[in-house]
C-alpha cells in the first residue's frame, strides 16, 4: 500500500534539497525548474513524469521507481541509475548532462539519448539494445560487456568503443565515428 499517491500535479522551482520530498508513488506528474541536488530520493515511484531544468546531480535514487520518464534539460552528474529500481525502468533524456553517472548492468533497451552530454558515464555489462544516442558526447565513457546491438550511433561523438568484448551486432556508426572502433589499436587514421 500507498502511503502517498499524487497524479497530475506540476511541481515549479522546489528545493526539495531543503523541503524533502515526501515518500510515494508520482503518477503523471511534471517537475519544472526543481532542485534534487544531494536528495535522498530513495523508494519513490515516478510514473509517466516529466522534469524540466532539474537538477539530480548526487541525488540518492536507490530503490527508486523511474517508469516511462522523461528527463529534458536536467542535470545529472554522478547517478547511480544501478541502484534504481529495475522493474519497469524506462526513462528518456534530452538535453541533459550526465557525465559521472553509472548505468552498470541495468536492462535500458530502446533508451534514447538525445543531445546528451555522457562524459565518463558507465555503461558496463549494460544492456542497451536498440538505444539511440542521437547527437552525443560519449567522451571517455565506459562501455565494457556491454550490449549495443541495433543501437543508433551514428551522430555521437567521442567514440571509444572496443568491438572485441562488447556486442554490436547490427549496431549504426557514421564514417566519422567508426575510429572510435579502433582506438585500442593505436593506429594513426588520416
Amino acid at each position: 500500500m500507498i502511503d502517498n499517491y499524487t497524479c497530475e500535479v506540476n511541481f515549479e522551482k522546489i528545493d526539495f534539497f531543503e523541503t524533502g520530498i515526501q515518500k510515494g508513488e508520482y503518477d503523471r506528474c511534471t517537475f519544472i525548474n526543481c532542485n534534487f541536488e544531494n536528495v535522498h530520493a530513495s523508494n519513490i515511484e515516478f510514473v509517466e513524469c516529466e522534469f524540466v531544468n532539474c537538477n539530480f546531480s548526487n541525488a540518492n535514487v536507490k530503490a527508486t521507481a523511474f517508469k516511462e520518464v522523461l528527463f529534458d534539460h536536467c542535470k545529472m552528474i554522478g547517478i547511480k541509475f544501478f541502484e534504481c529500481d529495475s522493474f519497469l525502468l524506462q526513462f528518456k533524456f534530452t538535453n541533459c548532462q550526465l557525465d559521472f553517472s553509472s548505468f552498470y548492468q541495468l536492462k535500458i533497451p530502446n533508451t534514447h539519448f538525445t543531445n546528451c552530454n555522457l562524459e565518463e558515464v558507465d555503461f558496463t555489462e549494460t544492456q542497451l539494445q536498440q538505444a539511440v544516442f542521437d547527437s552525443c558526447n560519449l567522451n571517455k565513457a565506459i562501455f565494457d560487456n556491454t550490449t549495443i546491438e541495433r543501437a543508433d550511433l551514428r551522430t555521437a561523438t567521442n567514440i571509444q568503443i572496443n568491438p572485441e568484448n562488447n556486442k554490436l551486432k547490427g549496431a549504426k556508426f557514421s564514417k566519422n565515428n567508426i575510429v572510435g572502433l579502433l582506438y585500442k589499436y593505436q593506429i594513426s587514421i588520416e
